[in-house]
């Protein structure tokens, strides 16, 4: 019995700080865009491969 004295507390800290955790999610944008950064890792991807594919190889002769 004596150690819901103590659960009851740390739980009740922990909530609160969840609470906190979201709220500053929240207001921080964190949750604006979800799929934008994972396309944007393909599509970078994608756009360096073409580069670097339509580059012409320079030889030099030395």
């Amino acid at each position: 019995m004596e150690v819901v004295y103590l659960l009851i507390p740390l739980s009740v800290m922990f909530l609160a700080g969840a609470i906190w955790a979201l709220m500053w999610a929240v207001k921080t944008n964190q949750f604006d865009d979800l799929v934008g950064p994972a396309h944007r890792i393909i599509i970078d991807d994608r756009e360096a491969r073409r580069a670097q594919l339509n580059k012409p190889e320079t030889k030099t002769d030395e």
